[in-house]
């Protein structure tokens, strides 16, 4: 018999939900939500929150920010002609410090959020130690900030995070297939992520409920590279 042909998916925009009370709290992340949630009684001016990809950075960024008001701006975006209004405008984040920074705004920046007593956090996938920055001044800098860290996450948050991800995307999962992943997937965030948006966009293409079966097809060309 003929193969029934797969579908086009037809991909639809999905927003994923960013508030606190959309935030999942285990072992891995609960310092981090508590760093935030303690502002403004931060130990120092300058936080540096990191964490491997998809860990729920920018999810903490989006809850501080409506705590404090904060200015939010990808690290590489930052220039020294604009630290002066930055800090006049309140609290400031700076995401993806890892992806670079201008030194010289940075260190200008950090210097200005303290005379003013303005709170900055910095997020990134690694500590400045492996940033290659060169301006030793920053580098002191930025070792008298709080470092808080977002771990790998356990079985019960990687279930709940699953959960959370097909329900951003409107689909009912069997939580059989939840507990299938997650003994069998590599214990992350951000994998969770791509496993969820490669089995959304199988299951719409051949027409067809998320199954174990299927999720063991797809994890094996995820893991394989294949997909």
């Amino acid at each position: 018999m003929p193969e029934t042909p797969r579908q086009l998916p037809l991909i639809l925009p999905h927003e994923q939900a960013l508030g606190r009370d959309d935030y999942l709290v285990g072992q891995a992340n609960r310092a981090a939500l508590e760093m935030i949630e303690s502002w403004p009684s931060w130990p120092a001016p300058v936080t540096i929150l990191a964490g491997p990809v998809g860990s729920g950075k920018t999810h903490l960024v989006e809850i501080w920010r409506r705590l404090s008001g904060a200015t939010v701006l990808e690290a590489r975006a930052l220039t020294e002609a604009a630290v002066a209004d930055l800090v006049a405008a309140g609290p400031v984040a700076l995401e993806n410090a890892h992806r670079g920074v201008d030194e010289t705004a940075l260190f200008h920046l950090i210097n200005a959020a303290r005379q003013a007593g303005v709170s900055l956090l910095v997020t990134s996938r690694t500590w400045p130690a492996a940033w290659n920055l060169t301006l030793p001044d920053l580098v002191s800098r930025l070792r008298a900030a709080t470092p808080v860290e977002i771990a790998e996450p356990d079985d019960d948050l990687l279930r709940r995070v699953l959960v959370k991800l097909f329900a951003d995307r409107q689909v009912m999962i069997d939580p059989s297939v939840v507990d299938y992943l997650v003994v069998r997937m590599e214990r992350s965030l951000g994998v969770a992520g791509r496993v969820v948006e490669a089995l959304d966009a199988e299951a719409l293409a051949g027409g067809c409920r998320i199954t174990r079966s299927l999720a063991g097809r797809v994890l094996e060309r995820l893991e394989s590279g294949t997909d």
